[in-house]
């Protein structure tokens, strides 16, 4: 589990051209899964661009801080990587 900004964006620098799902926190009870593929990482926020079937915008940013403090949780596809 990343410690730190530092630690995340480490481990996302190295996974750039992968293919990921990011779930979000959209309310209470609430969550949105979003997929697309780890862009760019910059100090504070790393972009994803989306899956145009699904969404109807072509990329989302998010900060380090969103996944250390759980507000999203990133998984990486591990079934286009077999």
């Amino acid at each position: 589990m990343p410690t730190s900004l530092a630690d995340i964006k480490d481990r996302l620098d190295h996974r750039i051209g992968e293919e990921l799902m990011v779930i979000s926190q959209a309310g209470r009870k609430k969550t949105t899964e979003r997929h697309g593929i780890l862009k760019e990482t910059y100090p504070a926020v790393f972009v994803v661009d989306l899956d145009q079937d699904e969404n109807s915008f072509e990329r989302v940013s998010y900060s380090y801080t969103d996944i250390l403090t759980k507000n999203i949780q990133v998984d990486f596809d591990e079934a286009a990587n077999e």
